[in-house]
Formats: C-alpha cells, sequence, structure tokens
C-alpha cells in the first residue's frame, strides 16, 4: 500500500481508504460520488490509477504463491531464492527468476519418449521406400 501511495504520488490514507470502499465491493463512480468524504475527494481517473495498481499487486501476489509452489515442488527451493522472489516488484523479475524452473510443455512426443517409443521412431524413420 505505501508503494502505491508513493507510485502514485497520494497520502497513503487516501490509499488506505480507496482500498477498504473497493473491497468492500463497491464501485468506482459511486466512489466518486457520494464517498468523497472518505476518499478526500479523489476524482475518478485518481480511484482508477489505484484500482490498477491493486490488480496488479495481487496479480503479483497470486503468482509469486504459484512460482513459490511450483518450485517447491520441484525441490529447487533455496532460501536465497525465497527472498528474490519474496523481494520482486514487478512481474517481469519474477518470471525471470521463474525461467529456469518453469516446467516444460509435455507435448505427445515427450510423452511418447517417456514410455520408451523412442527407438521405434528411429527405426520407422530410418525406414527406406
Amino acid at each position: 500500500m505505501q508503494s502505491i501511495a508513493r507510485e502514485l504520488n497520494l497520502p497513503e490514507k487516501q490509499v488506505a481508504a480507496v482500498f477498504e470502499l473497493l473491497e468492500g465491493g463497491n464501485t468506482i463512480p459511486f466512489i466518486a460520488r457520494y464517498r468523497k468524504e472518505v476518499t478526500g475527494g479523489l476524482d475518478e481517473i485518481a480511484l482508477r490509477a489505484i484500482e490498477d495498481a491493486l490488480e496488479k499487486h495481487n496479480a503479483l501476489l497470486a503468482r509469486k504463491a504459484t512460482v513459490l509452489k511450483t518450485i517447491e515442488e520441484q525441490g529447487a527451493l533455496t532460501a536465497e531464492l525465497r527472498k528474490q522472489i519474496e523481494a520482486c516488484t514487478d512481474l517481469r523479475t519474477l518470471e525471470a527468476l521463474y525461467l529456469p524452473y518453469k516446467p516444460k510443455r509435455r507435448t505427445r512426443a515427450t510423452i511418447a519418449r517417456e514410455k520408451g517409443l523412442q527407438p521405434l521412431a528411429d527405426l520407422l524413420l530410418k525406414q527406406t521406400k
């Protein structure tokens, strides 16, 4: 919340009030028209900027949780890596940290190789007409 307030150059108290109203299910037009006393008179543009920043923050938190869970399931999560992931402030950096641990896409060919069908495929490719 502090980082969002700093980023948007708004008082933290106003940002916190908007967070509470948005989490309470209120819409931006409603807040802009009827909750000016709570938000300190913020206009719709500032409210939308706060809402967007909140959505980005929540998406980043959800992605961090997914990345941590996936890497931990692989048994490759170290204390240093956990610290780096938790300290990430943008999605691009998080994805760069996750890239070496990201599971590869499983195609039909990789599934066939796992089942031991590679020698059969090689034999079929060596056949001549």
